[in-house]
């Protein structure tokens, strides 16, 4: 039991650090993509803002049920496991959720395919750490 909650704050710890990164990545290196930020559809308010760090950790606890429950499965070396959950996540999770966000909302296709890429490499990240605190 320790090592799976020791593994779920490393990687939820490990997420909030990469996500405050790419925030700030994201404005220099894809300043047009930054600016549909602006758009009516994204204003939150302060109120709201603790929800983004969260995040991270929410995604870490529905990485962990699943890393426990199929870790079994995968074969290899940890990060070739780490990659592989990311990436089955990525198709199971992300990729539905940005095909209804896309389908609903008006957001450009960098925008969504931002986002895909970008959720794709969190459950990649979690994973990896997973595969190697909790094999």
């Amino acid at each position: 039991m320790k090592k799976v909650v020791i593994s779920f704050i490393v990687a939820g710890l490990i997420l909030l650090a990469f996500s405050y990164g790419i925030l700030y990545l994201s404005v220099l290196l894809f300043p047009g993509l930054s600016q549909e930020y602006y758009s009516p559809v994204f204003a939150t308010g302060k109120t709201r803002n603790a929800l983004y760090f969260a995040h991270p950790f929410i995604l870490a606890i529905a990485i962990k049920y699943f890393w426990q429950r199929f870790k079994s499965m995968l074969k290899g070396h940890f990060i070739v496991r780490g990659l592989e959950v990311g990436f089955i996540y990525a198709l199971i999770a992300t990729l539905p959720s940005m095909w209804i966000i896309f389908s609903s909302m008006k957001v450009s296709p960098a925008m969504a395919i931002s986002w895909l890429v970008y959720g794709t490499l969190q459950a990649m990240i979690t994973g990896i750490v997973y595969a190697k605190l909790n094999p």
